[in-house]
């Protein structure tokens, strides 16, 4: 008997080093595990970093999954990932870091606990996220503002304010 499968998205990012080596790697694992079936991996776009110390810049995308793992589980798979790609968690936010695997979506789970907050608590504020996501998987619907990612992006690019 086959175990319920769950639509996730994740948010992929780096700053140091070889980014795109670092993401490659992320994926490659994230292919290798038994209880994940890759879909979908967005374009990586450059951008400048949010908050934390001066760093250089990021590469972010946007990764799509089926996986039989708990929201739990799956995060811990992801933290190994990070840890076998050389993150190091300083307890700082906003820190470098080789990877950056984030959960932003799981079905349509709502969840938050002191280990993980589903949907991402930042999806909908982030152009980073809302720009690779919707290249993949536009019509996905967020499970607490009820819109599109397509329109979550809509809406954050005429908050933008352009200098």
């Amino acid at each position: 008997m086959s175990q319920q499968q769950s639509r996730v998205y994740l948010g992929v990012g780096s700053n140091i080093g070889d980014r795109r080596v670092y993401i490659d790697k992320a994926i490659l694992l994230l292919r290798q595990n038994i209880n994940i079936s890759l879909e979908q991996v967005s374009q990586l776009y450059e951008t400048d970093p949010v908050g934390g110390p001066v760093q250089g810049k990021f590469l972010n995308g946007v990764i799509e999954l089926n996986t039989s793992l708990t929201p739990l589980e799956l995060l811990k798979n992801l933290q190994d990932i990070e840890v076998t790609l050389g993150r190091i968690r300083s307890g700082l936010k906003n820190q470098p870091r080789t990877l950056d695997l984030d959960i932003l979506l799981f079905s349509d789970i709502v969840l938050n606990t002191l280990q993980l907050t589903i949907p991402h608590p930042m999806v909908q504020d982030r152009l980073f996220v809302l720009k690779p996501f919707a290249e993949i998987a536009p019509e996905v619907i967020h499970p607490i503002f009820k819109q599109t990612i397509k329109e979550l992006l809509s809406a954050l690019n005429g908050n933008l304010e352009f200098k």
